[in-house]
């Protein structure tokens, strides 16, 4: 049981949808601050927003590979169409948070790369689906640990 002592703590969940919070606070700050001017508060505000986002995959990933490879995933407790609601938010969330990495590293590449005119055009794509994926890992985790029903 190698994830016992760490990963069965009640803490990963609540750390990881922070992290999303966190996230989803930097991603909007970012566009503030870039639509007002300020670059270095927009790269400031982006990359805490990678950093953030970086810390709840790797905190996902170890948590459900540790507690939830022996003790099985949380499952809504709810019916109907709530539960179908949640089910189609849980798979664009999902599928969301594939497609936009890539796009985020890429959208990283570029600005490291000072190309702005592809950095403007690659992170006009990114960021709604970033801040798509970030609010919707919070609403997860509130519909599964916060407001899940017994």
């Amino acid at each position: 049981m190698p994830f016992a002592s760490v990963a069965d703590s009640p803490i990963w969940p609540s750390l990881n949808a922070a992290w999303n919070l966190t996230a989803s606070v930097l991603l909007v700050s970012g566009m503030f601050a870039i639509r007002s001017g300020r670059k270095r508060l927009h790269a400031a505000c982006m990359i805490g927003a990678g950093v953030a986002s970086t810390l709840f995959l790797a905190g996902y990933l170890y948590y459900h590979f540790g507690y939830q490879s022996e003790h099985g995933p949380v499952k809504l407790n709810a019916t109907g169409g709530f539960k179908v609601a949640y089910l189609v938010m849980l798979a664009t969330h999902i599928l969301g948070a594939m497609v936009n990495l890539p796009m985020v590293i890429a959208t990283f590449v570029l600005a490291a790369r000072r190309k702005w005119t592809a950095h403007k055009r690659w992170a006009k794509r990114t960021f709604p689906l970033w801040l798509y994926v970030s609010v919707t890992g919070v609403l997860v985790y509130l519909l599964l640990y916060v407001w899940n029903p017994a």
